[in-house]
């Protein structure tokens, strides 16, 4: 296996309290007073920065909570159509449209449902300019600062050659006519510092265009609920730059908005021996948590013991990868038994997919404070098979 992505997440919270027994398997369990938790820091930094603060789509987009996300966020960012009409429905605010490629059919529906587009290149500002500014919608190009913070090449958009924004380097007055705002997005599950080592790298080629634009959307990648963020740190550099030079700054957190708020509940199906103990649970790694093979990285698991009774957890997927990591618990396990991985609220839950006809894994809804359990969603076969023909 390759090196793994470092996660700095997986605290168990009120989930310890929680009985796995409550829910079928697999089963996702977000528990909504983590989530407020979560956008009340978010909202706060906000508040006191004076940033637009949008929850980012693609990282957690269940949309049973829109009220709750709308009620401290500023709106939505989206990364195509269907996100921007999701946004726009269920959570309303503002709505702010990237995608590396928009296709000419889509592009009056996604101008209808956005009050930000930006675009990757500039070749494709230039095609669809005209008609984004008769539509009264502010336009972004996304930028490549080309300094690099990522940990892993595959996940960092100043990657060499990366297909992500435009070298800051090729700008020209040019290309910056009729663009209203620079948007960046370089980081990933990252502190402050990554930030301000970006920005201090790009803000000097960037003078030339800074007086000139509206806003500056930093993207996501920012973990600022995690408790060791520096919060202060990033309100006074927001506050410096709305100062310096007269624009709105953009945030688009993902992960931060449910961080540590969900689990993946399974169950052990089989205990087989191989060279060594092995579990087949009803979580596939690669329909459930295709990250754990992409990314690669390991989910931390509730309650797992430092020594004991070791078993390689894999998938029923007839996929000889699809495995999910080595985990230790006190005693040996047994079939039935149920487990649950933490911190699964996010790309997970958007990343699911029914590969070998694997279910898809019901969603609920936990109030940790009242402890009420509400099953949000559950799939069956018509959701493997209307995707299918």
């Amino acid at each position: 296996m390759t090196e793994l992505m470092q996660t700095q997440a997986g605290d168990a919270g009120a989930f310890r309290d929680f009985d796995l027994s409550r829910v079928p398997t697999p089963c996702f369990v977000v528990d909504e007073k983590a989530v407020e938790a979560n956008l009340k820091i978010l909202s706060d930094v906000a508040d006191r920065s004076g940033a637009h603060v949008l929850s980012a789509l693609k990282a957690f987009s269940m949309f049973a909570l829109a009220p709750l996300v709308r009620s401290h966020l500023g709106g939505t960012c989206a990364s195509g159509i269907y996100e921007a009409r999701l946004g726009r429905e269920e959570y309303g605010g503002e709505v702010a449209t990237f995608c590396a490629g928009y296709k000419a059919q889509d592009m009056d529906e996604i101008l209808s449902l956005s009050d930000h587009i930006i675009f990757n290149s500039p070749a494709q500002k230039d095609r669809f300019l005209a008609q984004a500014q008769a539509a009264s919608v502010q336009v972004g190009l996304r930028i490549n600062p080309e300094h690099s913070e990522g940990e892993i090449p595959k996940y960092d958009p100043c990657a060499p050659c990366s297909r992500l924004g435009t070298p800051v380097s090729l700008l020209t007055d040019e290309i910056m006519q009729g663009v209203d705002g620079l948007h960046m997005h370089t980081l990933c599950e990252q502190g402050f510092e990554p930030l301000a080592r970006t920005w201090a790298a790009v803000e000097p080629k960037l003078a030339p265009y800074l007086p000139k634009l509206k806003w500056i959307n930093f993207g996501g990648g920012h973990h600022i609920t995690r408790a060791d963020y520096g919060r202060e740190a990033l309100i006074a550099f927001i506050q410096n730059m709305r100062a310096a030079y007269g624009t709105d700054v953009y945030l688009e957190p993902g992960e931060a908005v449910a961080l540590d708020a969900g689990i993946l509940v399974g169950e052990v199906l089989d205990l087989p021996v191989n060279g060594m103990n092995l579990a087949i649970t009803d979580i596939s790694a690669t329909c459930h948590m295709p990250d754990v093979i992409e990314a690669p990285y390991r989910p931390a698991l509730l309650d797992e013991a430092d020594a004991g009774h070791t078993y390689r957890l894999g998938g029923p997927s007839c996929l000889a990868g699809d495995v999910i990591g080595d985990y230790t618990w006190d005693a040996p396990l047994q079939i039935g038994q149920r487990f649950a991985f933490l911190d699964q609220a996010h790309y997970s839950m958007v990343k699911t997919n029914t590969f070998n006809g694997v279910p898809l894994p019901t969603i609920a809804l936990w109030n940790s404070e009242t402890d009420a359990l509400q099953i949000i969603k559950q799939f069956g076969y018509d959701d493997f098979k209307e995707r299918l023909s």
